[in-house]
């Protein structure tokens, strides 16, 4: 198995040392108040806050400092060079109207498309931060109630794969295309109008140190905490996380366009995070196309408000793999589902059908619902080592389901201590193996095959004929959202 080179390990520590200090104290001081902008809270200030930023960038770089207030803007962008800090007293508060979030080429949920600027946005952009203590809000429930109208017209239509992407929704931060960038210092990201922190196409980011809470005025849809998007060389240290979907999760494109891209996540750290709602602790896809590779997770504790701890997931037309991922050191604490693999999640959600009385869909439906062969669209995890994990209170250990034909293949698993009341099941995997298990379950696990799942402890589990499977698209958009 491969592993993190030496030299690749230097790099992700190194990349932690001093991350944001330095930045912060360095360079000249530029108040947005004298550019204009007014922390009244109701003053709209993206303008004279942009002002600030673009007058430090012209000086070669600089820090964007604001007195204590709430600061109402819209998008706005940090420029390379230039570190925008938010203090302990200072709020930036996101705009209701989504006018005030120009329409950019960005990529979302897996496609590459036309959507609103995020909150705050690092684009082309070298050397830049984002640090403090302060406080960042999308002030996003406008945004979610406008989903919910959206998608409460499309589900009778067969569109429920389609509301995501034509909501139009912002992220609070956007990391886009972008290299060396360090976010956090004890940063409170709140009220996502969509995902919260998306960092995509970029590289050499640090994110040490922030705070998100997403579960507040409402539960918002698709709230994600930190995406990390066919992007390479992260590190993610010191989060806590409470959002209403994935919370730590890699992505890299779905389906023909994500294939088409071919871009890998890899070479990821994330680290000293705690999880405390959301979809699931941490995650792989369902954004899978481009690949996974070389990431590891750690030190991560999850609580019982997420309903799973590790999961895997795709779709038959994402396609992709994932290699070399390594997952130690975790804690569940009353959290249902241990770890979850499914290759068939969502599909309300993951297969597009136009209906036919659209005669001119938009150009990102026909992208969405451009058809992937099916070998090509089978997503291949090998080479996954999962160890140190220590699970209470849970009430399922494994649910695993992959392809007959394509099993997820020589995963290893050392030191897990888990407390289920159900062992669940394992199925279409292959040269799984367990070492120094303890398992107390109230039921054994159920294991489609004796020969690919190796060292589970004795009476832990049982082999028979593969169990009946629910088709995942008999339930209800609200169920296949949960799972």
């Amino acid at each position: 198995m491969r592993t993190l080179s030496s030299r690749r390990r230097r790099v992700l520590a190194g990349l932690a040392l001093g991350a944001l200090a330095p930045v912060v104290r360095a360079a000249a001081l530029f108040d947005v108040g004298r550019f204009g902008a007014r922390g009244d809270g109701a003053t709209l200030a993206t303008a004279a806050i942009q002002r600030t930023i673009d007058a430090a960038a012209q000086e070669g770089g600089g820090v964007v400092v604001f007195a204590p207030g709430a600061y109402l803007t819209g998008a706005i962008f940090v420029k390379s060079g230039v570190t925008l800090r938010v203090d302990r007293g200072v709020t930036l508060l996101g705009s209701r109207d989504i006018a005030h979030y120009p329409v950019l080429p960005t990529r979302i949920a897996g496609i590459e498309l036309a959507w609103p600027a995020a909150l705050v946005n690092i684009v082309d952009g070298q050397g830049a931060a984002i640090v403090g203590e302060g406080t960042i809000d999308g002030d996003g429930k406008v945004f979610w109630d406008s989903y919910w109208t959206l998608r409460r017209a499309y589900e009778p239509r067969g569109l429920r794969w389609a509301s995501d992407y034509d909501a139009g929704r912002p992220r609070l931060l956007q990391v886009f295309r972008s290299s060396d960038v360090r976010i956090g210092g004890g940063l409170l990201l709140r009220r996502s109008g969509f995902w919260t922190l998306h960092i995509c196409y970029s590289s050499d980011v640090v994110v040490d140190g922030v705070t998100i809470r997403n579960n507040e005025d409402g539960h918002g849809p698709s709230t994600d905490g930190i995406d990390i998007d066919s992007s390479r060389r992260i590190l993610v240290a010191n989060a806590d996380i409470a959002v209403n979907d994935d919370a730590l999760v890699m992505k890299a494109g779905r389906d023909s366009d994500g294939l088409r891209v071919a871009r890998p996540t890899e070479d990821v750290v994330v680290r000293d995070c705690i999880v405390r709602a959301g979809a699931a602790g941490f995650t792989f896809g369902s954004e899978t196309s481009g690949g996974f590779r070389n990431i590891e997770a750690y030190n991560i504790r999850v609580e019982g408000k997420v309903p799973v701890g590790i999961l895997f997931k795709s779709a038959h037309t994402r396609g992709g793999w994932g290699e070399n991922l390594r997952l130690h050191d975790f804690t569940l604490v009353d959290v249902p589902v241990v770890l979850r693999a499914t290759m068939n999640w969502n599909p309300a959600y993951s297969y597009a059908r136009i209906p036919a009385e659209v005669k001119e869909p938009p150009a990102h439906w026909k992208v969405l619902a451009t058809p992937v062969p099916r070998a090509q669209g089978m997503a291949r995890f090998r080479h996954v080592r999962i160890w140190n994990v220590k699970a209470s209170g849970a009430a399922t250990a494994f649910e695993v389901d992959g392809y007959a034909e394509q099993p997820m293949r020589d995963f290893s698993f050392d030191a897990l201590d888990i407390e289920a009341r159900r062992g669940g099941h394992i199925e279409d995997a292959a040269g799984w193996q367990f070492a120094r298990t303890r398992l107390r379950l109230g039921e054994p696990v159920a294991v489609k095959d004796a020969a690919s799942v190796t060292g589970l402890p004795s009476g832990s589990y049982r082999v028979g004929a593969p169990r009946p499977r629910q088709d995942p698209s008999t339930k209800s958009y609200a169920e296949q959202d949960k799972t």
